[in-house]
C-alpha cells in the first residue's frame, strides 16, 4: 500500500515537473509569436577594388525611391537593378565599354516621372574608369499626350535653350580662329573646366552662386591667358604651321581631359541637386535654365556691344579681318590676341557654368559637344562672332526639333546633315567671308 501511494506521489511530481518546463518554454516563446520577428538588414555587397560598377542613387525632391528598376545593357550583358530604401542601386558588369542603363518608367511611384522623359536611357562609360555614376532626374509625371502644336512649342524652348548655351561657348572658338587662324580642340576642355569648378566652389564649398560665378569667370579668364602665354604665343614667335598647331591643340586637349579625370575622377558630378519647376503653358522647365537663358542673352548683348562700340573690340574686328593690316595701323597685334584668349576663356567658363547648373558636370562634358561647337562656328562663318551665335541658335533648333521626326539618339546627327547642306550652297558659311575659305 505504501509502495503504491509512493509511486503515485512519484508520478504527480514527474508529470508536475514536465508541466511546468512545458508552460516555461511556451511563455518563453509567446513574445516571439506574439510580435513578428524583425527582418535582419541584407548585408550590403562587397566588390573587389578592380570591379567594374554603375551605380547611382534616384531621389524626387529630396526624398529617396525604393524599387525603381534599372536595366543594363551592353558588351553582352544584360542585368537589371533595383533601389533599396535609401534610393541607391548598383550593378556590376563583366567588362569595360559603354553600357546603356534604362530606367523602367512603370516602375516609378504614381504621379513621379523623368523631368526628361525622353531621356530614360543614359550611357555608363567604364571605357577607363572601373566605377560609373548615372543619375535620373525626377519630377512630376509629366508622361501625357500632348498635341502637335505643344510638342512644337516645348522643342523650340529647348532648341532656344541649348542653342543660346552653344552660342556663349562658341563664339570664344570664332573669335581665337578670327584673330590666329587656329581652330582650337582644346575649347571643350575650357567649358568642362568652368563645370567642374562650379562643382567644386557651388556644391562643395556651399558658396553664394553670385560668388561662385565671379571664381570660375576669373579662373576661366586666367585658363585663357596661361594657354596663350605658354603655349601658344611660343608656337606663333616659332612660326610654327597652322595645322600643326590644331595637331597641337589635339593633343593638348587629351592632356588636360585626362587630368581633370584623374583630378576629379569618372562620376557625373552633381552641380545643382534641387531643381525649382516653372511651367509656362505646355512648357515644364526649371528656374535653373530660366535664368541660364536670361544669363546668356545678357552676355550676347555685351559681347556685341564690346566688339561694335569698344577701342578694343573694333581693334579686334581689325585683326580679325586683315592682321597685318591692322598692325600697319599702329594696333598690337599680340596684345589682341591675349584679350582675345582672356575673353574667350571667360566665356567658355561661363558657359560650363550654366551647363553644369543644368545638366551636371563630368570629365567629358565639353568633349560630349565640342562637335556641335564647331558645327555652330562653320554653319555660322568661321571668325565672326555674329556668325558663331546665329550658327548656335541654327544648330539647337536643328538639334531639338528633330526630335519630333527621327530619334532623339540622332538629333545630333541632323545637325551635321544641315551643316553639310549648308556648306554645299554656302561654303562659307551663313555669314562668313570668302577670304575665310581660301
Amino acid at each position: 500500500m505504501k509502495n503504491h501511494q509512493i509511486n503515485r506521489w512519484r508520478g504527480l511530481a514527474l508529470a508536475g515537473t514536465t508541466l511546468a518546463m512545458l508552460f516555461s518554454v511556451l511563455f518563453s516563446a509567446l513574445p516571439s509569436i506574439a510580435a513578428p520577428a524583425t527582418p535582419s538588414p541584407a548585408p550590403s555587397p562587397s566588390y573587389s577594388n578592380d570591379a567594374l560598377l554603375i551605380r547611382g542613387t534616384i531621389t524626387n525632391e529630396k526624398l529617396p525611391v525604393a524599387g525603381v528598376k534599372l536595366h543594363v545593357t551592353g558588351n553582352g550583358f544584360d542585368g537589371t537593378a533595383t533601389t533599396d530604401a535609401d534610393g541607391k542601386w548598383i550593378i556590376e558588369v563583366s567588362k569595360k565599354g559603354t553600357y546603356d542603363v534604362e530606367i523602367q518608367l512603370d516602375s516609378l511611384p504614381k504621379g513621379v516621372g523623368l523631368r526628361d522623359p525622353e531621356k530614360s536611357v543614359r550611357q555608363a562609360d567604364l571605357t577607363i574608369v572601373n566605377t560609373a555614376g548615372i543619375l535620373f532626374p525626377l519630377g512630376k509625371d509629366t508622361r501625357v499626350v500632348q498635341s502637335f502644336g505643344d510638342q512644337l512649342v516645348i522643342r523650340l524652348w529647348s532648341g532656344l535653350n541649348l542653342g543660346l548655351l552653344l552660342a556663349v561657348a562658341a563664339i570664344g572658338i570664332s573669335l581665337i580662329f578670327g584673330t590666329t587662324g587656329l581652330n582650337n580642340f582644346a575649347h571643350g576642355e575650357m567649358l568642362t573646366f568652368g563645370a567642374l569648378m562650379t562643382w567644386v566652389f557651388y556644391a562643395n564649398m556651399n558658396l553664394p552662386i553670385l560668388l561662385v560665378a565671379v571664381l570660375v569667370l576669373i579662373l576661366g579668364g586666367a585658363f585663357g591667358f596661361s594657354q596663350d602665354a605658354f603655349l601658344w604665343k611660343p608656337l606663333r614667335k616659332k612660326r610654327v604651321g597652322l595645322n600643326q598647331m590644331m595637331i597641337v591643340s589635339i593633343g593638348f586637349s587629351i592632356v588636360v581631359r585626362y587630368v581633370l579625370l584623374i583630378i576629379f575622377g569618372g562620376e557625373t558630378k552633381v552641380v545643382s541637386g534641387s531643381f525649382q519647376s516653372v511651367q509656362l503653358g505646355p512648357i515644364v522647365t526649371t528656374m535653373n535654365s530660366v535664368v541660364s537663358m536670361a544669363v546668356s542673352l545678357v552676355t550676347l548683348a555685351a559681347v556685341a556691344l564690346f566688339l561694335t562700340r569698344t577701342r578694343i573690340g573694333k581693334a579686334t574686328r581689325a585683326v580679325s579681318d586683315n592682321s597685318a593690316l591692322a598692325a600697319s595701323t599702329g594696333i598690337d597685334v599680340e596684345r589682341i590676341i591675349r584679350i582675345v584668349w582672356i575673353v574667350a576663356g571667360t566665356l567658355t567658363a561661363l558657359a560650363g557654368l550654366l551647363y553644369g547648373l543644368q545638366f551636371q558636370a563630368n570629365w567629358l562634358t565639353g568633349f560630349q559637344i565640342l562637335l556641335l561647337l564647331f558645327a555652330s562656328v562653320t554653319l555660322g562663318g568661321l571668325g565672326t562672332a555674329l556668325g558663331a551665335t546665329v550658327g548656335a541658335m541654327i544648330i539647337g533648333f536643328v538639334v531639338e526639333l528633330s526630335v519630333l521626326v527621327i530619334p532623339a539618339d540622332l538629333k545630333y546627327a541632323a545637325s551635321l546633315i544641315i551643316l553639310v547642306l549648308v556648306l554645299l550652297i554656302r561654303p562659307q558659311g551663313v555669314l562668313g567671308k570668302k577670304q575665310r575659305i581660301g
